[in-house]
């Protein structure tokens, strides 16, 4: 079952997460769901993260879930960017693949 999650970038500028070699690159709202739709279809993220654990072997496999058929939009709004994603991956490994993203720096505003 598929899960609506909206997302707010209040400051998109500051909206990268601790490893920068994990966190978003993007500066507009198209690129912003764009990576974030990537980050949920494939296990590129989430490899990427696990090969930065001390023991990626005792990693549980199950964090590296994806859903091919996930979508992001993304829109402008003043100095915000909002992103509606919809997708079937558990909520606490979206959770994660957000703050792995985007750090501290975005709001869960609604779950549908």
């Amino acid at each position: 079952m598929s899960v609506q999650y909206s997302i707010s970038l209040p400051d998109p500028s500051k909206a990268r997460g601790n490893d920068l070699d994990l966190s978003f690159t993007a500066n507009g709202a198209d690129e912003f769901a764009a990576q974030l739709q990537q980050a949920l279809r494939t296990t590129s993220l989430f490899e990427r993260w696990r090969d930065r654990q001390s023991d990626p072997d005792d990693v549980n496999p199950e964090m590296g879930a994806t859903d091919p058929a996930a979508t992001v939009t993304g829109e402008q709004a003043d100095l915000r960017i909002n992103l509606v994603a919809i997708t079937s991956i558990p909520g606490e490994i979206f959770k994660q693949r957000m703050r792995l993203l985007a750090g501290n720096h975005w709001e869960l505003r609604n779950v549908r």
